[in-house]
């Protein structure tokens, strides 16, 4: 009862939390690109911008559409020629940058939408739709606020089924692998309560990325569905012993309760290892996941058991035979032919890391890459590189009183930077002999404040390209030059920025996580030698799934290969412990090394392919489902990742430990015990 009214206040916990789609604003605070988007805001009210690509239009039409667009909410203004000068009077008479900006060769024209508020903000998504709804057939509006108006009309479009892949495929799993038809819809009502607790208690965090919401139900249901598994097998094993079921459960919680804590914190670590990145959206993504693994924790423990001593004899009558075997002959092929299995280790490291480490080298950070061709934000944009040739636009904020000269000279130096298309500056828009002081307010404030004077500069490079990042350093040191204080700011300049953390994040992260999952297999095991083992066995299979796109040609989403290689450490790692523990167990107990291995492979084979299978049917559905690659990317490498983890630990981690027997027994604390034939 008690767990069903704390649904109440989750639901409205997640109903309250902010959905941010904006990845940029994850950035470091300090960054130039981040402080010169908070005084865009606060002199010139312009941290968001679109640009409207307008087609086969008259002028008055033109007119007519922009006073339209005026008076939508969250919109500020509207800027086109009308607004520097009368529309009775010829384009050929305006200034020749003025033209390049506002009209294309082949007669389109452009209107440049200022918001209110930043482009992530709720009032500017709705000012988006609305906007959509207003535009003609031959419109398109582009810009950051534009994409996240689509991404997010595509993730609220997508969500609910990324939870019915995820949950179908597992109860597909469950099914097949179970004793009891039933369990498995027992496993699901008691995942829903941690589930909807993970996002109701997500408003203490104040919000949460669009990524983060789109996977915490589909990798929290995967990666602690195996709770449920242990506490059911032994309470099916203390019944046997205890015929009272109360008692039994208690016993069953008890002696699973160490297990699952143990179990989960290698998973907990791999989450919390990517909340030392500087890119804050890997603190976004680690804590709700830790949060919900150590959730999924409590909920096995409590409402579980509630679930099944309720239903405890449906359960009974509904058993059948398990299709998974235990796969002792197969355990014992493996062992007997290990040293092939050692030969495919070494011959593998080498071509996996090498693919691994070009893979992180090769990913995208353009979001608009992650959203389908055919989706408005990518027309746009393909129209304004067709019709204006502009694919980024970077933003100049100048000291306000830098000499009109200055201003000149830095121009013109940067017109020159290849790739320039033009630069638009106050003077642009009244001419070198109109004195400022004579202009209205209505003009002059569009383009300076009393701090600043702001200069917009189109480039016919894309965001995030080899070639802007060499631009924009070439910019960079022309306005340097001028001014000291100046900043330049815009898309491009933050995708430059989180191309240049995000390189830093990789090495910490992955160092991070390792040393954690160390340091936990260490205390679990008692082992200096098992630590060792067990993370080279998942990090070959971590190099192989991230090494593979290199192989195929596949490029991923920048956030990608950082959060997969933590994510496959924390949630695979597990399933080598659970062989590993009952390896020692034999090993102490008098079997030989022979005979301990292959148990422990025949007794794991069952829990280790229904835990992986778990979590590759919960990613690979929405994987192929999903229209946003960067949601569809990281479902895939969990998923693959899953399989190629359990297929390393099933084959790799069993000739491991035969080969190292020796090195293992003499470096772990109670395995130093003599079999009848003497220590092998």
């Amino acid at each position: 009862a008690a767990a069903v009214l704390l649904l109440i206040p989750s639901v409205f916990g997640a109903a309250g939390t902010y959905i941010n789609y904006d990845i940029l604003t994850y950035l470091p605070p300090e960054l130039d690109s981040m402080v010169g988007e908070g005084y865009l805001e606060d002199d010139f009210n312009m941290a968001s911008t679109s640009m409207i690509t307008v087609e086969n239009m008259s002028t008055a039409d033109t007119l007519a559409l922009k006073s339209e667009l005026e008076a939508v909410a969250g919109v500020k203004s509207v800027l086109w020629t009308s607004d520097i000068l009368d529309v009775t009077t010829p384009k050929e008479m305006l200034p020749a940058d003025i033209q390049k900006f506002f009209y294309s060769e082949n007669g389109a024209t452009l209107l440049l939408v200022q918001f209110e508020n930043p482009s992530a903000h709720a009032v500017t998504m709705q000012a988006q739709r609305t906007i959509k709804d207003i535009l003609r057939k031959d419109c398109f509006i582009g810009g950051m606020s534009a994409i996240l108006e689509d991404t997010k009309s595509l993730v609220n479009q997508e969500m609910p089924v990324y939870i019915l892949c995820a949950v179908g495929a597992c109860l597909v799993v469950l099914f097949l692998s179970m004793k009891e038809t039933v369990v498995p819809l027992i496993f699901m009502l008691g995942m829903v309560f941690p589930i909807v607790y993970n996002f109701g208690t997500n408003i203490f965090l104040g919000q949460i990325s669009y990524i983060t919401e789109a996977l915490a139900t589909v990798l929290q249901l995967g990666v602690t569905m195996d709770f449920s598994i242990f506490l059911l097998h032994r309470f099916e094993e203390e019944k046997r012993s205890c015929p009272d079921e109360d008692e039994a459960m208690v016993r069953a919680v008890q002696k699973t309760f160490s297990s699952i804590l143990a179990s989960s914190l290698t998973t907990i670590a791999g989450f919390l290892a990517m909340c030392t990145m500087r890119l804050t959206l890997g603190r976004d993504i680690g804590i709700v996941m830790a949060k919900g693994v150590l959730l999924g924790v409590i909920g096995c423990v409590t409402i579980l058991p509630s679930l099944i001593l309720l239903l405890d004899k449906l359960l009974q009558k509904t058993r059948h035979r398990a299709l998974i075997p235990t796969g002792q002959g197969f355990a014992k092929w493996v062992v007997k032919v290990f040293p092939v299995f050692l030969v495919i280790f070494a011959l593998l490291v080498a071509p996996a890391y090498i693919g691994y480490s070009k893979t992180n080298d090769e990913v995208y950070y353009d979001m608009g890459e992650c959203l389908p061709q055919d989706i408005d934000y990518v027309i746009a944009n393909s129209k304004l590189r067709d019709e204006f040739n502009i694919a980024s636009t970077h933003m100049l904020l100048v000291n306000a009183k830098l000499p009109s000269r200055d201003v000149r000279a830095m121009k013109r130096e940067m017109e020159n930077v290849d790739g320039v298309k033009y630069v638009l500056s106050l003077e642009s828009v009244v001419g070198s002999r109109v004195p400022e002081e004579i202009l209205p307010e209505s003009v002059t404030s569009i383009l300076k404040s009393d701090r600043w004077e702001l200069i917009l500069i189109n480039s016919e490079y894309r965001a995030a390209s080899d070639l802007v990042n060499d631009q924009l350093d070439e910019l960079n040191a022309i306005l340097k030059k001028y001014d000291p204080s100046g900043m330049l700011i815009g898309e491009a300049g933050c995708m430059k920025d989180m191309i240049e953390t995000t390189g830093h994040d990789f090495r910490v992260v992955n160092a991070v996580s390792i040393v954690l999952v160390f340091v936990i297999i260490l205390l679990v095991e008692k082992s200096l030698s098992l630590p060792v083992i067990l993370i080279a066995v998942i990090e070959l299979a971590i190099f192989i799934n991230l090494g593979l796109p290199h192989y195929l040609g596949e490029t991923l989403p920048f956030i990608a290969p950082i959060c997969i290689s933590t994510i496959q450490l924390g949630a695979t790692v597990d399933y080598a412990i659970l062989m590993t523990t009952r390896y020692k167990q034999e090993r102490a107990a008098g079997k030989d090394k022979r005979e301990a291995v292959t148990i422990a492979l025949s007794t794991s084979i069952p829990s280790i392919v229904t835990s992986g299978f778990g979590l590759f049917a919960a990613t690979f559905g929405v994987a192929v489902y999903s229209n946003i690659d960067i949601v569809s990317s990281m479902c895939m490498l969990m998923a693959r990742g899953a399989l190629v983890s359990v297929v390393s630990v099933v084959f790799i981690l069993p000739a491991m430990l035969m080969l190292l027997d020796a090195v293992v027994r003499h470096t772990t604390l109670g395995m130093k015990k003599k079999t009848t034939g003497g220590i092998e």
